[in-house]
């Protein structure tokens, strides 16, 4: 029996061990998926050395701390910087490789329509960086929304028409709105949202945030991040079986 596991902090709600778990019951694998909830990055050793793990996964707050701990990483989390799956070689070496910008970058690519060119990423937080390369790879623009703009951002008071009818891709990389806070919802001007528009929200729980219902009563397009989660945990595993 194979063992597989997420890294993370207060990872209870944990869709991977979920997912997984499912997984190997459906395709009738004896593998198992464990959750390793640390209070520190500086536990990663330990739970490398009393376990014999056959692959793992990132998640918040570990992405970008984890790299220092690993031998390698793979072209893609080199440049995006953050990792969230990590694969151990046949050599003994440790490579860290990213499927956050795979699953956002192939849940994305159906929907687009022609005017979605120029895109806003709502958070600069670690999910964020997969984003902006994902959409770099898609030729598509981007600019950074934060409530603390730092220079070439907008900060959320800077969302007039012009812009909203400039970028009509909108993407949620902030927790906003993430079950029990389902009330929340990032600070957009919605008078601007209109049938041109595409929101992303990479959110899952609930399947319907009140930032996607309201961009919804719009006629905004919109999307969770389920399918990406999905795609992203499936690039994951073929990693881990290359």
């Amino acid at each position: 029996m194979r063992t597989f596991g997420l890294i993370g902090k207060n990872i209870d709600y944990s869709f991977s061990r979920k997912y997984f778990s499912e997984k190997f019951s459906k395709e009738d694998l004896k593998d198992q998926y464990v959750n390793f909830d640390i209070a520190s990055i500086e536990e990663f050793p330990v739970i490398l050395k009393n376990n014999e793990i056959s692959g793992l996964n990132v998640t918040i707050p570990y992405k970008e701390v984890v790299i220092p701990f690993l031998d390698k990483l793979d072209a893609h989390s080199e440049k995006i910087q953050a990792v969230n799956t990590i694969k151990f070689e046949n050599d003994g070496s440790i490579t860290g490789y990213n499927t956050d910008y795979w699953g956002f970058l192939n849940a994305l690519k159906p929907h687009l329509k022609p005017q979605h060119t120029k895109a806003l990423i709502l958070g600069t937080g670690g999910a964020s960086k997969a984003i902006a390369y994902a959409l770099e790879l898609l030729n598509i623009q981007y600019k950074f929304v934060s409530r603390k703009p730092e220079k070439d951002q907008f900060s959320y008071t800077d969302l007039d028409k012009d812009i909203l009818d400039s970028y009509t891709l909108i993407i949620n990389c902030t927790p906003l709105g993430t079950h029990p806070k389902v009330e929340a919802c990032p600070d957009l001007p919605f008078e601007h949202i209109s049938n041109q528009h595409l929101v992303f929200d990479l959110i899952y729980n609930p399947a319907e945030t009140r930032l996607m219902k309201l961009s919804s009563e719009k006629g905004a397009q919109t999307l969770n991040g389920l399918e990406m989660l999905k795609l992203q945990a499936e690039k994951a595993w073929s990693i881990w079986n290359s």
